[in-house]
């Protein structure tokens, strides 16, 4: 499915704005002085974690491909952005080094998806922590206002002050979070039962009975470590987009109720 195709979703800032919909926003002016109306609309820029463990799960694993919905969910804010005429930038570590596709909007769309599908998942553990320190020595492409969404599990993510000197730096930062429902959310009653699992980086594939009293530990444990994902993102202000499908319409569908969620929030202050 091309970008042309993604049912997109409005670039809903978090600060209220007046005057103007969402969307077509005039940014903040590049360097000193006063800011103004003019065409240029917020711009979005992506981070995208390519952890090893990003690159999981293998076919025929029931588990979320999460390599395949954080493509999807490129492509999805690519498209949002085109449609409304914002340029769009990405970042990743894939091959070890910082991977910067500037922001653009030309042909940035259909590089943006390219990248997502195309880059290695041998990132380092700390490649958001990475990355955010990356941006923030680039403050001519990334400026205050820009919306800088974080594709990743946040299995591996980074400290809270990383996340409040972003926020200082006026970035309206978006992590989006992707993680299998009912395999790293939690953990199904699978007591007994020999079941597949995989590791990151040799992706080797191998079969392990639990006992209902591990399965049950697992359950509460990885309903615990979601939680607490979630609980530090809120602690310093932060919704994020929850992605538990690689299918297109449901990522599409995660985004349209994160923005609607926004601007309803927004006009109820």
């Amino acid at each position: 499915m091309s970008t042309r195709e993604r049912r997109t979703f409005p670039l809903v800032p978090r600060r209220r704005l007046t005057g103007l919909p969402f969307g077509d926003l005039p940014g903040r002016r590049r360097g000193h002085g006063t800011d103004v109306i003019g065409s240029r609309p917020y711009e979005p820029a992506l981070v995208l974690d390519r952890r090893p463990a990003m690159g999981l799960y293998p076919e025929p694993l029931p588990w979320l491909s999460k390599r395949e919905a954080q493509r999807q969910a490129a492509i999805s804010i690519a498209a949002s952005a085109s449609a409304a005429r914002a340029d769009i930038g990405s970042l990743d570590f894939g091959g070890g080094e910082p991977w910067w596709l500037q922001p653009g909007r030309r042909d940035r769309p259909w590089l943006v998806a390219e990248r997502a599908g195309e880059a290695a998942f041998d990132a380092p553990e700390d490649s958001i922590s990475r990355a955010l320190e990356f941006l923030a020595d680039r403050r001519t492409d990334v400026p205050g206002g820009t919306f800088l969404f974080v594709l990743s599990d946040f299995l591996a993510g980074p400290a809270t002050h990383s996340w409040i000197d972003a926020l200082g730096l006026g970035w309206d930062v978006v992590p989006v979070v992707i993680q299998d429902p009912v395999w790293e959310r939690s953990w199904p009653d699978v007591g007994g039962v020999a079941v597949p699992v995989a590791e990151p980086r040799g992706r080797r594939t191998a079969l392990v009975r639990l006992s209902g009293r591990e399965a049950e530990s697992l359950r509460r444990e990885h309903e615990e470590r979601y939680a607490a994902i979630l609980a530090e993102l809120q602690s310093v202000g932060l919704r994020p987009v929850e992605i538990e499908s690689a299918e297109p319409f449901a990522v599409d569908e995660a985004f349209l109720a994160w923005a609607e969620e926004r601007r309803r929030g927004r006009w109820a202050r």
